[in-house]
């Protein structure tokens, strides 16, 4: 029998136990330090709003939905055109009924149907 293994791994036991419980320590202490900052942090946020400093429906009643066609507006071929020279990217088309479908299309794109056969 070898009697000097036995110190060998009595110490290597409590090294085993020390590691894991100083890297808790130390994960433990990181938790506690984010929630300090992050307290701090929201501290210094404005306040909600309260309830009367919440937006309201005007007094005509919801807004209702807008339907309309638009045209692109052409882009002018220039070499010195930048975004900020350009106007709005589309205007109110002239004709506002909406598209038909022609004769020999689906009904709709993707629909896997053969279309009209």
């Amino acid at each position: 029998m070898d009697y000097n293994a036995t110190p060998l791994a009595a110490s290597g036991s409590a090294v085993g136990g020390i590691v894991p419980f100083l890297i808790g320590v130390i994960v433990v202490g990181g938790l506690i330090f984010a929630v300090y900052f992050g307290r701090r942090q929201r501290a210094k946020e404005p306040a909600p709003p309260r309830p009367e400093e919440q937006p309201t429906l005007p007094e005509s009643g919801p807004v209702g939905e807008v339907r309309e066609r638009r045209e692109h507006t052409e882009v002018p071929r220039s070499d010195g055109v930048t975004p900020h020279d350009l106007s709005g990217s589309s205007h109110r088309a002239d004709e506002q009924d909406p598209p038909t479908w022609g004769d020999n299309s689906s009904s709709g794109f993707g629909s896997g149907g053969p279309g009209r056969t």
